[in-house]
């Protein structure tokens, strides 16, 4: 495996990251909130895990209009969460640990508790305060009709209007404005909180909305009529490069800026765009001389279908080998069904309406789910190129599906008039222990209720213990850093329709069954399984083995 060490330039092309969704992973101080502290009290998990890195999710100062991507100050932390010396402490303990620490950074919006949003509102129409985010005048007889039609993520028209008649663009929650990136003080702004960071030990950045940032705000403004709001479909139905707002072509030109702060430090500091783009446009924000590597959502939304997976697989070490990039695998973040669930979904099914059902149509056995997101993993893991996690995955959590209404806090809810959940479920905080009040996310409660059967699912029930998933994920990290060498894979030839089997090297392969019923085993030492073997030479569905 590549050389991990603190001075290696290239520590992230097969990296293993751990994301940390910090308002759910460990509370220290009994509030019901996770905190930096119990982040830092719970690394030795991490360690132990075998990772090697975490990714915090935002941790800034916000009223939590969007879990956290509502950020009132891009160079703080929030007082709920703790202090800059918490984090510096944070930084710290995880480099003692061999640990690297990726950041969030959003750059797309900012709160607009924001001091730069109240300056704007209080400055008024044509202030230099209001150049720095998207204001315009509406359209109508007295301007009473958003500039455009453009529609938010989140539901809705993307504009909002203030008091004192202009409107303001935010592509999310009203609560996040859009920043004006043609604003040379707002790409200023955006170099200073990189050094910020990178001068306070962290190790890379995970870029938010990566797309979005570039706008064509010529007038008028370019209505967008049936193309919808985003996502690869909106993007399909516009020439590449030419949708109003997201993944404009200019969009690199601030990311080829960004490269040269993150090279101007030893190591370079590593980014990750998160864009939300077909794989050819992908890949040009993984370029080296942007951010070196692009989420690959399409393996995150691809069915437990083997010529599916296969192609998408096959896709994406192309389009990553075609730019010089590292690929980029992962089965669950803070925005998606939790795999351990998502997975068992039939065939077209909506996760959306499967979450506003509570989970009960259909309904999904949880072993069976466990057993295929345990096969999803060991397959991710071996491929070439980094692997992101999110935390309670290694436990296997499944998703929280049937959070009663009151509870829900995600501002989807209540932005799609109750017509879509949001992403609650998937954000309940950890079990650590079989009890407790939050079974030891902390000495209280917990932010979000945790289901009673999270007890079973906990850090302290599953540790040394044989063939708990916790362990099968500390397994494969071991198994997978002895292992791991060049970026390519060969499939084997003659392969069954609902097999995934390849080669890494001459020491090891993976097998992979997809299907419905057993197959034969190809020869070979088992190294590791993600579930129960027979003894009789075959390979039960929904299972996978690296043979050595």
């Amino acid at each position: 495996m590549a050389d991990l060490s603190s001075q290696h330039p290239d520590w992230w092309r097969q990296a293993v990251i751990y994301q940390v969704y910090p308002r759910s992973f460990a509370d220290a101080d009994g509030d019901g909130l996770g905190d930096l502290r119990g982040i830092t009290r719970r690394l030795d998990h991490l360690a132990t895990l075998g990772v090697d890195a975490l990714w915090l999710s935002p941790f800034y100062p916000s009223e939590l209009a969007d879990g956290g991507y509502d950020v009132a100050d891009h160079r703080d932390v929030d007082p709920r969460l703790g202090s800059l010396d918490d984090f510096d402490a944070l930084v710290a303990e995880a480099h003692r640990l061999g640990l690297k620490v990726v950041v969030d950074l959003v750059p797309n919006h900012t709160s607009h508790q924001h001091p730069w949003f109240q300056e704007a509102l209080r400055a008024g129409p044509g202030s230099a305060a209001r150049e720095r985010y998207v204001f315009r005048p509406g359209r109508g007889a007295h301007g009473e009709l958003p500039p455009s039609d453009w529609q938010s993520v989140f539901g809705g028209s993307a504009w909002q209007r203030v008091p004192d008649g202009e409107w303001y663009l935010h592509l999310f929650a009203a609560e996040q404005p859009d920043l004006n990136w043609d604003n040379e003080e707002v790409r200023a702004d955006f170099r200073t909180t990189l050094r910020f960071w990178s001068d306070r030990g962290v190790d890379g950045f995970r870029v938010d909305v990566a797309h979005g940032l570039a706008k064509d705000l010529g007038e008028p403004l370019r209505d967008i009529g049936g193309i919808g709001a985003g996502g690869e479909t909106a993007l399909l139905q516009v020439p590449p490069g030419d949708h109003p707002y997201w993944d404009r072509d200019e969009v690199h030109e601030i990311y080829r800026d960004w490269r040269k702060v993150f090279d101007a430090y030893r190591p370079p500091r590593s980014a990750v765009a998160e864009a939300w783009v077909p794989g050819p446009r992908r890949a040009l924000y993984a370029r080296p001389d942007e951010l070196g590597q692009a989420f690959n959502f399409e393996y995150l939304e691809a069915p437990w279908d083997a010529a599916g997976l296969r192609r998408v697989i096959t896709e994406e070490l192309a389009t990553a080998q075609a730019v010089g990039a590292a690929a980029t695998w992962v089965l669950s973040n803070h925005d998606v069904v939790r795999h351990a669930s998502r997975l068992m979904l039939p065939p077209g099914t909506d996760p959306a309406a499967w979450l506003l059902s509570g989970g009960r149509a259909p309904a999904v056995d949880p072993a069976a789910g466990l057993r295929r997101g345990r096969a999803a993993t060991l397959l991710m893991l071996a491929l070439p190129g980094a692997s992101y996690l999110y935390q309670g995955e290694e436990l296997g959590l499944p998703e929280v599906a049937d959070l009663p209404a009151e509870v829900l806090q995600d501002p989807i809810w209540e932005q799609t008039g109750h017509v879509r959940k949001g992403r609650d479920g998937c954000r309940v905080p950890l079990p650590w222990t079989a009890d407790g009040a939050s079974y030891g996310f902390g000495p209280g409660g917990a932010w979000l209720p945790q289901p009673a059967s999270f007890a079973s699912y906990a850090v302290e029930a599953q540790s040394g213990v044989e063939g708990s998933t916790l362990e099968l994920y500390r397994g494969a990290l071991r198994l997978r850093r002895k292992l791991l060498a060049g970026e390519s894979l060969d499939w084997t030839p003659g392969a069954p329709a609902d097999v995934l089997d390849f080669s890494r090297s001459e020491e090891w392969r993976c097998v992979a069954n997809l299907g419905a019923a057993a197959v034969a085993m190809p020869p070979g030492e088992v190294l590791l399984s993600s579930g129960p073997l027979p003894g009789d030479g075959r390979l039960p569905p929904d299972t996978t083995v690296w043979l050595g």
